[in-house]
């Protein structure tokens, strides 16, 4: 028996759908795409301000946390020509990274950080952080389309002056798509919803907070649905709207994400074989 037959798979993402579409239909799955990604824009305006201002004054620490954003915040300064300037203040001030490709990209820049995160999450850099004080220094935070409320608040509490860096800007996803997405979550109507960011995670349940249906939304995840995640930042952000028991895979890619979720189910049927 195919491992996925009979099973009803949300995919939240908005890339690489058809690949996943086709490794659950493969597995006898019926994939169901609720794209949940919005849509991201890079906001050059919103930034030019903090940057000239990071290039004229005094940065006690930048902490960047993403690649992406990073590069596009490098992107925006060489416009403006201060791209060098930026690098050089980088490299004159401490620095704290999160993820593998925020120090992949640092270290082309010849800039090593003076804190890496432990897991890849922000909770790991913050963890990494702990043993820090800020007090009276400017820290300069790189943002990657939606606010961390976490890691600002302790930055804040440990005496720091914050400038937030937000270059990408999200518009959310279609409401008609989370209208559809709870009324299946609620009613039972689908098997297993696989988020491949946190933002995804985050537009699901801030709607379900709105419409007063949070906790029919999290007691679908805590009974029949099972939430699947990409990888621990994705599963940080499900932690934190109160999902406690997610299928992730150890390597961080969306084929690997599809494949535990065959291996669940799998795992599930022969134990019921066995009864």
């Amino acid at each position: 028996m195919e491992k996925l037959e009979g099973k009803k798979i949300v995919i939240a993402g908005s890339r690489k759908t058809e690949e996943m579409c086709l490794l659950i239909a493969k597995q006898g799955g019926t994939p169901i795409v609720r794209p949940l990604q919005g849509l991201v824009y890079f906001d050059e305006t919103a930034i030019e301000k903090e940057l000239l201002f990071c290039t004229n004054n005094k940065v006690d620490w930048f902490v960047l946390t993403t690649g992406t954003g990073t590069d596009a915040l490098l992107g925006a300064a060489e416009q403006l020509g201060i791209r060098s300037v930026l690098i050089q203040k980088m490299k004159e001030s401490k620095v704290a990274a999160r993820g593998y490709k925020t120090y992949a990209l640092l270290k082309s820049l010849d800039i090593q950080p003076d804190v890496i995160d432990e897991d890849g999450t922000t909770q790991g850099l913050i963890r990494s952080l702990s043993s820090y004080y800020f007090s009276n220094e400017t820290v300069v935070v790189q943002l990657h389309g939606e606010p961390q409320p976490t890691l600002i608040q302790f930055l804040v509490e440990r005496g720091a002056n914050v400038i937030q860096l937000l270059p990408y800007r999200h518009i959310e996803p279609e409401s008609s798509t989370l209208e559809t997405l709870s009324h299946e979550l609620m009613n039972g109507l689908i098997d297993a919803v696989c988020f491949t960011t946190a933002v995804q995670v985050r537009y699901l349940f801030e709607y379900a907070r709105r419409q007063g249906i949070l906790d029919h939304v999290q007691k679908a995840f805590s009974t029949n649905v099972k939430a699947v995640a990409v990888g621990k930042v994705t599963v940080g952000a499900l932690k934190d709207e109160g999902v406690n028991h997610i299928i992730a895979p150890e390597k961080e890619r969306m084929g690997a994400m599809i494949i535990e979720l065959v291996k669940y189910y799998t795992k599930i049927q022969s134990e019921i074989k066995t009864q």
